[in-house]
């Protein structure tokens, strides 16, 4: 069996957001693969939906023997398991865990698409990402992270949250 790469973005707005955080990324080890590296916790402005509390976000690596379905599958269980509420798009959430990158595929399913297809716009994914990947080339825009971070448009304010994890 092939062990797969994948970039998951973690986010948290609401409650004890350093906490739910830490708690995705221990079960994220349990159900889905080793974490091999993850980024400093950042802290931002809410993104397309601006009338919530900032989020809390981070950036991980991990090693998985799961295709990209199954990862899907585990991580909408993993946010339910932790009490996330669907209400809104881009609402406030307890947990918030999207694949950015499986491997260097582009995929294009029902449920799924990857890369990740608002990376690029993004500076709270584009920060902690160039942090830990800043090499990283994107596989369907062919830049790197720090290629597309400085070419953002994105103006929202993202800053370490003083936390590393």
């Amino acid at each position: 069996m092939e062990i797969n790469k994948v970039f998951l973005s973690l986010g948290s707005n609401i409650g004890d957001r350093v906490h739910n955080l830490s708690l995705a990324r221990i079960v994220i080890s349990n159900k889905i693969g080793n974490i091999t590296i993850n980024s400093k916790i950042y802290q931002s402005e809410p993104w397309g939906f601006e009338l919530q509390d900032s989020f809390l976000n981070q950036i991980i690596i991990v090693e998985t023997y799961l295709n990209s379905k199954e990862v899907l599958t585990k991580i909408l269980n993993i946010e339910k398991k932790l009490g996330r509420v669907r209400k809104r798009k881009w609402g406030p959430r307890n947990i918030d865990i999207d694949i950015l990158f499986y491997n260097n595929e582009v995929i294009y399913a029902k449920n799924l698409i990857i890369p990740h297809p608002l990376i690029q716009k993004r500076n709270f994914i584009l920060i902690p990402l160039n942090e830990i990947a800043k090499n990283y080339i994107h596989p369907k825009i062919n830049k790197t992270i720090n290629q597309l971070l400085k070419s953002s448009k994105d103006k929202l304010n993202v800053f370490e949250h003083g936390i590393s994890i």
